[in-house]
């Protein structure tokens, strides 16, 4: 029919337009039938050459058409007044003001790197990249994975389109969620924002669960989502916001893996101390020449302490897993979410993270109120 009224002329009726069906374009005739005319996708456990005649018309007909999905995969974005910005407290390093730089009615910051950043450009941005696979239940053990990106960066643009980041959590196949908050907008700057202060991540994690409920459908289940375990993700200048949630976030029991992408530049001591004091979890931590030194600094720190350290990837994840791996020269720092030791580094931890049985249970448990 669009085809049809595509090639209309003026002096064309409607009934020219769009002519009646036939009785032949609704019903087979005798030497046809009805799988002739509607190709059904089959599901896998369909997969099969069925044996016996389909009915056309039938009290009990014997075609099991494919169930619908409850869900579509959903990613989008949620503003969430506990996200890193807007952000107008002080800069733990120098206990100064973060907003330390006034023209005008504007505020901005001045960068490690000397650069000034304005407020309304670079640090009004409170949106959360929320991605939940079509396959997610959250009846189910799961598992929240929050991504803290690097320098120069948009959710959309480069979390979302060019890091892959929800694909990679959807082609996982584990029962996880995505929460990817925005930091410094497109700029040279890896401030932590309300990240930095005393149970900012733990207000951040408290906040998402009633987001989640609401998109996944439920709102009965925010209580699950309050207590699902954490995996926290900082690739390069999301080492800041990672470390200081380690440090001070409020959240230490429920995050159960940390995983960095080339993201050792410093916060050596914050690290060392989670790796330390929670012997349950994993820490993975993948680097190019341009972290090896502060990486080489963070392993013999953690071997003083009696801690033993693996350097590759080829092992299965376990608690207490403590693995650095150094990737070979060519992989840029650029692409390195995307391309490490291996494609699709964020599928492949999570991946090895499932496949553990002692892990799964651990990162998998249901909360106390739901057992």
């Amino acid at each position: 029919m669009l085809a049809a009224n595509a090639h209309a002329t003026a002096g064309d009726s409607f009934e020219d337009r769009f002519p009646q069906p036939q009785f032949a374009d609704r019903f087979p005739t005798p030497s046809e039938s009805l799988a002739q005319q509607v190709a059904l996708a089959p599901t896998p456990s369909q997969r099969k050459v069925r044996a016996e005649p389909v009915r056309v018309a039938s009290l009990n007909p014997t075609l099991t058409l494919p169930r619908q999905s409850e869900r579509e995969e959903l990613t989008t974005l949620v503003s969430m007044k506990s996200s890193a910005f807007p952000y107008f407290g002080t800069n733990p390093r120098s206990e100064a003001p973060f907003l330390n730089i006034t023209k005008g009615d504007r505020k901005g910051h001045r960068s490690y790197g000397g650069r000034v950043y304005w407020q309304d450009e670079t640090y009004n941005d409170s949106r959360v990249l929320v991605h939940v696979p079509e396959t997610f239940d959250v009846r189910k053990p799961g598992v929240i994975v929050v991504f803290f990106h690097g320098n120069g960066a948009t959710l959309e643009r480069d979390v979302r389109d060019r890091q892959l980041v929800p694909q990679q959590i959807s082609d996982s196949g584990v029962n996880a969620v995505l929460l990817a908050p925005q930091l410094a907008v497109n700029a040279a700057d890896s401030s932590a924002g309300k990240f930095w202060q005393p149970g900012g991540f733990k207000r951040f994690m408290d906040e998402s669960a009633s987001h989640l409920a609401r998109l996944t459908g439920d709102p009965k289940s925010a209580q699950a989502f309050a207590n699902m375990p954490i995996v926290i993700v900082g690739y390069s200048g999301g080492f800041l916001p990672t470390a200081w949630s380690l440090d001070v976030g409020g959240a230490t029991n429920r995050v159960r893996g940390v995983f960095l992408l080339d993201a050792v530049y410093g916060e050596l001591d914050k690290f060392a101390s989670w790796i330390a004091n929670n012997r349950s979890g994993f820490f993975v931590s993948s680097y190019t020449r341009y972290t090896k030194r502060r990486d080489q600094e963070l392993i013999e720190m953690l071997r003083d302490k009696g801690i033993t350290v693996t350097e590759n990837m080829d092992g299965p994840l376990r608690p207490g897993s403590v693995v650095f791996v150094q990737t070979r020269n060519g992989i840029t720092h650029r692409d390195y979410v995307t391309q490490a030791w291996t494609e699709h580094p964020v599928k492949d931890v999570l991946v090895k993270m499932a496949a553990s049985p002692q892990l799964t249970r651990i990162a998998s448990a249901p909360s106390p109120a739901n057992r």
